[in-house]
């Protein structure tokens, strides 16, 4: 069978994205087939920018780490790092608080929190402070509140965001899972109410969309340090 006339161009790599937005383009890694990935990393790491990668499978890490030994996998975000041996980790400024429901978030949280360290922002994380308890927020929510932007990742019915954004005064970005039981339809129900919010301040992101949320976290927390 002849190679159709796209297939060789499998990626275009936007490497003037840093410079345009002040962060490099990221690697989806899901549906990439390992030898996609290891070409796509290795085109990265040849123009001097970092690959950060999200949805990495394990299989699709050990590929990657097969030519590049230094590159680091998270197996709970899923993320995939590879620094540019010009490009040294940043200690974080300013903060941002990533709060989660229950521990069946963690997957989701981890990637918001892990996108928003490697683009610069300093992290506190408040995991499994679900509203079923309502003790667990209060006990944390002074040192919450010192945060420029807060992350409220939630399954099943999604009202930490709510809860959360009525008691803090910096922005709210509102991330519903995929967990729950069925009514929960997979993320929508937490969709929908977050969607539906009463509390000022909810930015919502899609569901399970940990990176997305951690991307707009650090722009709002770099904006305030800045400032």
């Amino acid at each position: 069978m002849p190679e159709h006339p796209n297939r060789s161009e499998f990626a275009r790599l936007d490497f003037q994205r840093r410079a345009r937005r002040g962060a490099p383009e990221t690697v989806y890694c899901a549906s990439k087939t390992n030898e996609q990935l290891i070409e796509i990393y290795r085109r990265f790491h040849e123009a001097g920018e970092d690959a950060f990668g999200t949805r990495a499978t394990p299989e699709q890490a050990e590929a990657v780490r097969a030519v590049f030994s230094e590159v680091q996998y998270d197996s709970v975000s899923r993320v995939l790092l590879l620094r540019a041996p010009s490009r040294k980790a940043s200690e974080g400024a300013g903060c941002v608080a990533v709060c989660c429901g229950g521990t069946s978030d963690l997957p989701v949280a981890e990637e918001a929190a892990q996108t928003a360290e490697f683009l610069g922002s300093r992290m506190t994380r408040f995991y499994d402070i679900g509203i079923a308890c309502l003790d667990r927020v209060l006990g944390c929510i002074d040192e919450i509140r010192q945060a420029n932007a807060v992350i409220a990742v939630a399954g099943m019915e999604g009202a930490l965001p709510s809860v959360i954004a009525g008691m803090v005064a910096v922005p709210v970005i509102a991330v519903p899972t995929s967990v729950g039981y069925g009514a929960s339809f997979q993320g929508v129900a937490p969709l929908l109410t977050m969607l539906n919010s009463c509390a000022e301040g909810i930015a919502v992101v899609n569901i399970d969309n940990g990176y997305g949320a951690g991307y707009l976290a650090n722009q709002i927390n770099q904006l305030a340090i800045s400032n």
